[in-house]
């Protein structure tokens, strides 16, 4: 996206470009362009948050190409005409780019005349990464990742990180709550890697339990649409199993499904890891652009020694390397390091694969009219936490 800035007359340089919606097409074809664009940032993502209004906007200077654009989600606040206006990892522009009021000035006023009160969006750089190594040298009891030096700080993060909060703008909740996205991600690199490196990178304990899958006979297998009542009924055993609650109901998957494959087929894969012809576990996969991600993950409570979550993400790393893609997003991880702390044990499960956590900028938020509406945002705010 840097080369579309960089390649623009000068003229345009020293003029605020203009936000104007966007038809699916031109979207689209922006998207394509860039594609590292998160899926929350697709077409299809509005479809399967039908409680929300969306639109598509884009940056433009006249006459010129799209620079930036994004998905808007709309949620009607009850009793009122007012909006809450979400950009969930969002939007798609150059965030390297120092003239941020360019972006953020002409977004605002867009989704002030939209009848918006208060906005919220998830900027795409990375502020931190610590590789899989200083993590497990950091675990200890009462250890967060917060106390752990990050092997590495990306510039194009902090920077912005500074430049919103001297605008005004208020970064959501704490490290692991206020974020509708997870704000630490676990990633594995697949750019420039061949398979055996990829299988190298897994440590001891995950390239047993892959072949003491396959030696049991584990099948690894892509299902269709007819799986997701199981793949749904694995999730509900998980949860009981792992004490969370994702609160999403078996239709809400089945949407999914649907409108992410009728925009592009292949779009969401469920993949089965079957023993015995039993359903053991069932993953989900999201893949957009150059990018992949695992985004759901069930498993039965029995016959777990032979290991079928291990032989399906290994499956899904090697389809994704497959693809093209330059990492495989593994979402969401903790950032306790405690080891008697239950979360701990998804992010243990997740850096055998060698990859790294990965902390965001998260998500963050400000009402559009300035001190006008703060009242009303702080009641929505409320609103929402019910929710």
């Amino acid at each position: 996206m840097c080369a579309l800035l960089v390649n623009a007359p000068h003229r345009h340089q020293e003029r605020e470009p203009a936000v104007r919606s966007l038809s699916v097409p031109e979207y689209r074809a922006f998207l394509s362009r860039h594609g590292r664009a998160s899926f929350l940032q697709y077409p299809s993502w509005a479809e399967v948050k039908d409680l929300w209004r969306s639109e598509r906007v884009g940056w433009h200077y006249p006459g010129g190409e799209i620079s930036g654009a994004a998905l808007v989600l709309y949620r009607q606040f009850p009793g009122t005409r007012k909006y809450f206006a979400y950009l969930p990892e969002g939007p798609v522009v150059d965030w390297s780019d120092p003239r941020l009021d360019q972006w953020l000035g002409p977004l605002l006023r867009h989704l002030r005349a939209a009848g918006a009160f208060a906005v919220r969006m998830g900027p795409a750089p990375a502020y931190r990464r610590w590789d899989a190594a200083a993590v497990k040298a950091g675990a200890g009891p009462g250890r967060r990742l917060s106390d752990v030096l990050a092997t590495e700080v990306d510039p194009v993060g902090a920077a912005l990180a500074d430049r919103l909060r001297t605008r005004g703008w208020k970064r959501c909740g704490g490290e692991d709550d206020g974020d509708a996205q997870p704000r630490h991600v676990f990633r594995v690199p697949l750019a420039g890697r061949s398979l055996d490196d990829l299988w190298t990178g897994l440590n001891q304990e995950w390239r047993r339990n892959v072949r003491k899958a396959e030696k049991a006979g584990v099948e690894t297998v892509v299902g269709t649409a007819a799986d997701l009542p199981e793949f749904y009924r694995l999730l509900r055993i998980t949860e009981e199993r792992d004490g969370f609650r994702l609160g999403r109901s078996l239709a809400y998957y089945e949407r999914q499904y649907e409108v992410l494959n009728a925009e592009e087929p292949g779009r969401m894969r469920l993949y089965l890891g079957v023993h015995r012809g039993e359903i053991l576990a069932a993953h989900t996969m999201i893949t957009a652009g150059s990018r992949v991600w695992y985004q759901t993950g069930a498993s039965a409570d029995h016959r777990r020694e032979v290991r079928p979550s291990n032989a399906l993400q290994w499956r899904m790393m090697c389809d994704a390397h497959a693809l093209g893609a330059d990492e495989y997003d593994m979402r969401g991880v903790p950032s306790t390091l405690d080891p008697d702390d239950r979360p701990f044990g998804l992010l243990r499960w997740k850096l055998g694969t060698g990859g790294q956590v990965v902390e965001t900028l998260g998500e963050w938020e400000t009402p559009v009219d300035g001190y006008t509406n703060t009242a009303l945002y702080k009641a929505f705010q409320a609103y929402l936490a019910r929710r």
